[in-house]
């Protein structure tokens, strides 16, 4: 099978992704850091394979590198770093509020660009049929106005990264107390990372659909165009590709 042909074929996993990314890792860490089992750095070890290995196999596999699974991969190293040199804590809570606050500030920034990052997640071609709704935008002469909506947009999507660095923040100085490398920073590391699914990605999921759904009605208000003709269907993507 060809590079081209795995691409094409690669679809997203959520709930494969949640299992390996977390789930498995907060069991491994709770119930295996025990010194009559894996110990507290084999745990840990153990745990931050599991989406390590997942990411870079992804990468490997498909060819589809992102610069947000970079990120979530220098997540883990630095995770892993704080447990095995045994650092202070408080560098846990720095480090789960940074990196989706680096992806925000790169957001805002963004919109300084000819190039806001709104349009790689959320307004590109592979969702959105970019070519037709900027040939009725161009139509009707509502370009501009559809920009300004378009950065309104871009504000929001880095206020919702905003919103999981304080919560990753607090979330960390509520849960992790105990020094990094033992068995109770393990089994309250696996507990934080059970607990921000619910309370920090679905959220944050939620936000990026109502985002999403505000493009949707933008575009719809300004070309007329219904919600079939603004979005590609998976044959479309699948033939762009």
């Amino acid at each position: 099978m060809t590079d081209t042909q795995l691409q094409t074929e690669h679809q997203p996993r959520p709930l494969i992704d949640m299992a390996v990314s977390i789930v498995i890792p907060s069991l491994i860490l709770m119930k295996l850091s025990g010194e009559q089992r894996l110990g507290a750095n084999g745990a840990l070890v153990l745990a931050l394979a599991f989406p390590l290995g997942w990411g870079l196999w992804e990468l490997v596999r498909y060819r589809k590198f992102n610069w947000i699974a970079l990120l979530g991969l220098v997540s883990v190293l630095l995770t892993g770093g704080i447990g095995l040199l045994q650092l202070d804590t408080q560098w846990l809570a720095i480090k789960e509020a940074a990196v989706p606050g680096m992806i925000g500030i790169a957001v805002l920034l963004s919109t300084r660009t000819r190039y806001p990052l709104i349009r790689t997640m959320l307004y590109n071609p592979k969702v959105i049929n970019v070519d037709k709704v900027h040939e009725q935008l161009e139509h009707k002469g509502l370009t501009a106005s559809f920009e300004r909506r378009l950065q309104r947009a871009t504000y929001w999507l880095s206020g919702t990264f905003f919103f999981s660095s304080v919560m990753n923040y607090v979330l960390a100085k509520w849960i992790v107390h105990s020094p990094a490398g033992t068995e109770a920073f393990n089994a309250e590391l696996g507990r934080m990372t059970l607990l921000s699914y619910p309370m920090i990605a679905i959220p944050s999921m939620l936000m990026m659909m109502a985002i999403l759904y505000y493009l949707w009605r933008t575009i719809h208000d300004l070309t007329g165009l219904s919600l079939d003709e603004i979005m590609h269907a998976p044959h479309e993507r699948s033939a762009r590709k």
